[in-house]
């Protein structure tokens, strides 16, 4: 059996839902005795939690249950199977263009939050602000070699939003960091040619010169974020 985005919608929608319409008191405990317990248990845990993260929490539970039970018992459908594709393929598309709103107006929040800690942020003594907006702070200074945008680096660092939350740290994972200069976010690129060997900063990068309205997939960095990296450059090569 393939697994097809319409099979894997009916997975994620089953383990979702009827984990949802069951009460504490009814719903059974999880039994993990056998290799296909295990193998089910997996599937409906994360069918359900990609469900959760694409927006499709909104399903009529009763006809969800009724729809089921009918195809896996082999009887008639009350509708016609492109009918129903057609229903399902239009209800992802509306989910969509709901994430898109949603994304748009949390970017703004974030816009308007993120102007104003950066305009807060410059009026601090030991903060600089550059031409193209970009904040930072000597944290030490190096004493090396300065890279230019055509360089390879290694660094450590850590990633945070304004609210403090981490996103990424090079420490946490006890591996250094190596890429081109022109590789990354340009408040990357500008900042780290600040530093020297040696050195570690703490930059502010507004959103245009970060990831904008699109952050990377997966990640709590959501669009319109104002992101803080404290950066040590160990090498330039």
């Amino acid at each position: 059996m393939k697994f097809t985005a319409h099979t894997v919608l009916i997975l994620a929608a089953a383990s979702l839902l009827f984990s949802a319409c069951n009460t504490p008191a009814n719903r059974a405990s999880a039994d993990l005795s056998s290799r296909i317990d295990s193998v089910s248990y997996s599937i409906g845990y994360l069918q359900g939690s990609g469900m959760m993260e694409q927006g499709i929490n909104d399903l009529d539970l009763n006809n969800f249950v009724a729809g089921f039970e009918k195809a896996i018992s082999e009887e008639e459908a009350l509708m016609e199977r492109t009918d129903m594709q057609m229903l399902i393929q239009q209800y992802l598309s509306d989910v969509q263009m709901r994430q898109e709103v949603e994304r748009l107006e949390q970017a703004e929040v974030n816009r308007e939050e993120g102007m104003a800690f950066l305009e807060e942020n410059a009026q601090r003594e030991d903060v600089t602000v550059t031409e193209s907006g970009l904040q930072y702070r000597v944290i030490e200074e190096g004493s090396g070699e300065s890279p230019t945008a055509e360089d390879t680096v290694e660094v450590h660092y850590r990633g945070r939003l304004i609210s403090g939350e981490e996103f990424d740290s090079s420490y946490d994972r006890e591996q250094t960091a190596t890429f081109p200069l022109n590789g990354v976010i340009s408040g990357w690129t500008e900042g780290l040619q600040y530093m020297s060997e040696g050195a570690t900063y703490e930059f502010f990068i507004p959103s245009e010169l970060g990831y904008g309205d699109n952050p990377p997939p997966g990640s709590i960095i959501t669009a319109g974020s104002v992101l803080i990296f404290e950066v040590e450059l160990i090498d330039v090569k």
